[in-house]
Formats: C-alpha cells, sequence, structure tokens
C-alpha cells in the first residue's frame, strides 16, 4: 500500500441533526368536536458518533469527508405520536483514535475497542406536544415546542497505532530490518535516513501458538519532542505500545549516550513514557566477534536488559523474541518456568 494511504490526522466538521417540532394538535373524529390537545412530541436530532472498528487500520476514509451531517428529528403528530428520532451518523475509526476539540485541543475520548462508541456531537432534543402544557388553568393551549437546534462543532481525530511492542531508535538502527524478519511485514528499507515514513505493523510469531503485534515507527532525532524531524507525528504513536525495544546499532559512537538522547527524548514529550517496560537490542552486532561483543557489553546502560542481535545472520532473534514475550506476560513466566526448556 502507498505510503500516502497512511492517514492518521483528520480535521471534521460534525453537525448534529435539529430537533422535530412538537405538535399543536388538537383532538377531532366524528364524535368529538371540542376535543383536547393531542399533540406528541418531536423526535430528537441525528448524533454525531464515534466507533471502533476492526475493518479500519488508518483514517484514510475520512481524509476527505470534511463535513458530517445527522438527520433532523421528524415533528410530532396527533393522538400524541412522538415524531421519529433522526438518523445517527457513525464514523467508523481504527483502534487507537482519539478525538479533539479543536478550539480548547482537550481529548474528548479514546477508542481503544472494537464496537466502542462515544457521541462527539449531541443532536437537538425534540420540542413537546401542546400536550405537555395542559392544566386545569389552561385545558387547551394551541401552542407547541419548536426542536431544539442541532450543533456544528470541528473535531480533531488523531490516530495513535496500538502494539505490543514499539521500536524506537535513530534512523537507520535497524528497525525495519528486525521487523521483516521477525513477521510477514514489509517496510521499506534502504540505507538512507527516515526511508520509513509510516508505521508498520507486524504480527510476530513467538513459538507455537502465541505471537505479538510490533510496530516499526518513523526513526527519532534529537529535538523530536520540539518537532523536529518527523516529532510529534512519531512520538504520538509510540505512546499506545505496551513495551519499547531501544535498538543502537554496535557500530555506533557512544551506545550509552545514544541510548539516554533517545530517552530524554520520550521524557521531554511525556514523562508518562518512562513508566513503560523497556529493553535494549543492540543491532548489526554480526559485525564483531564474541570477544569484542562482551566488552561492548561492560559499557551498556546498567538499568535496561540488553541482547545483541543481528537481523542479517538471525544472531539473537530467538532469544529477543523470548525477552520480549516473558516481559509482555510476566504472568505466564511465573506460573510456567519450564514451559521452553
Amino acid at each position: 500500500m502507498a505510503d500516502s494511504n497512511f492517514v492518521d490526522y483528520v480535521k471534521i466538521c460534525c453537525r448534529s441533526g435539529k430537533g422535530g417540532a412538537g405538535s399543536a394538535h388538537l383532538h377531532r373524529d366524528r364524535l368529538t368536536m371540542t376535543g383536547g390537545p393531542d399533540g406528541g412530541h418531536g423526535g430528537r436530532g441525528g448524533h454525531v458518533i464515534i466507533r471502533g472498528s476492526q475493518n479500519h487500520w488508518t483514517l484514510l476514509h475520512l481524509k476527505y469527508r470534511k463535513h458530517v451531517i445527522a438527520e433532523q428529528g421528524y415533528p410530532g403528530g396527533r393522538s400524541l405520536s412522538t415524531g421519529r428520532e433522526g438518523k445517527d451518523e457513525y464514523l467508523d475509526v481504527p483502534l487507537g483514535t482519539i478525538a479533539k476539540d479543536v478550539e480548547t485541543g482537550d481529548v474528548i475520548c479514546e477508542i481503544t475497542e472494537v464496537g466502542q462508541e462515544f457521541i462527539l456531537t449531541e443532536g437537538g432534543r425534540g420540542g413537546v406536544g401542546n400536550s405537555h402544557f395542559k392544566s386545569s388553568t389552561n385545558q387547551t393551549p394551541r401552542y407547541a415546542q419548536s426542536g431544539e437546534d442541532g450543533r456544528e462543532e470541528w473535531k480533531i481525530l488523531e490516530l495513535k497505532v496500538l502494539a505490543d511492542v514499539g521500536l524506537v531508535g535513530f534512523p537507520n538502527a535497524g528497525k525495519s530490518t528486525l521487523l521483516s524478519v521477525v513477521s510477514a511485514a514489509k517496510p521499506e528499507i534502504a540505507n538512507y535516513p527516515f526511508t520509513t515514513l509510516i508505521p508498520n505493523l507486524g504480527i510476530v510469531k513467538y513459538r507455537e501458538y502465541q505471537s505479538f503485534v510490533m510496530a516499526d515507527i518513523p526513526g527519532i532525532i534529537e529535538g523530536a519532542h520540539e518537532g523536529r524531524g518527523l516529532g510529534h507525528r512519531f512520538l504520538r504513536h509510540i505512546e499506545r505500545n505496551a513495551l519499547l525495544l531501544f535498538m543502537v546499532p554496535i557500530d555506533s559512537d557512544d551506545i550509552e549516550k545514544e541510548y539516554e538522547v533517545l530517552l530524554n527524548e520520550l521524557k521531554l514529550y511525556n514523562p508518562e513514557l518512562l513508566d513503560k517496560e523497556r529493553v535494549l537490542a543492540i543491532t548489526k552486532s554480526d559485525m564483531l566477534d564474541n570477544e569484542l561483543i562482551e566488552e561492548v557489553r561492560k559499557e551498556l546502560p546498567k538499568d535496561i536488559e540488553s541482547v545483541f542481535i543481528s537481523s542479517v545472520s538471525q544472531k539473537g532473534i530467538t532469544e529477543l523474541k523470548d525477552i520480549l514475550w516473558m516481559r509482555l506476560n510476566p504472568d505466564f513466566a511465573i506460573d510456567k518456568p519450564n514451559r521452553f526448556k
């Protein structure tokens, strides 16, 4: 699929339906010429509702749908008949979508489950019929209430990729190569910065019948929290990952410093990201022999579990998947310690 088909941000105008007018009808039939009020209430206007869907993975289908208009409510009728409610308008979105108010920037809702619904813009209430106004002192009211106007509000929809493992690293750290090796995903791979411009998801098969989702996200650079490079577009997607896999190539000038820069960018963007599980993968480790690797290991950060891998030679890939799986499923590891021996 073309890169342009990945859309993770849309701005959309939501217009809910106007409520139906109440009826001011007076009861009349062949036996009754001066009956009392029997006007029914109007139906409410249609809502604009956001709904989680498993059939979409981007917001592409909403890119050119700038205005969403719900149906108006129907007026009330005689014999206390209530008007039909206006048809609701649904916006189906992929899981991981958040809705924001354009004016305030406040988050309105987060869609994380299939079928989850939230009313973005409420429809207008239907007007009450003249039967509502009947009283001992006003037995024949000849008026009814008009329906409440609908609302017109601009909303922002943003997609944050949902995945078990998110790959964090500078451009050309080997993230796309790793994803192509451990899953069936086919991200673009080349020897130049920002080859990956959009998140790529892959399902990693583990042992016999297990699996987890890995996300290859555009590379981070120093200053990303201020919007440099792909900036917030990258960092937004990493918020929804359960575990972060930091990737630093073994030929880096200073592995520990590079890791600290990556960690600092996450901290400056959102300090809560530091609460996530973290693993450090040293990539391209087939460039060195075991003796040199042990020397490099002594210089690695001590507060994070690390593993040496090579996607090209498959070195350390099984060990990496074991570590990721155990971190994602700690109860599984405790309850069944000998499961894979």
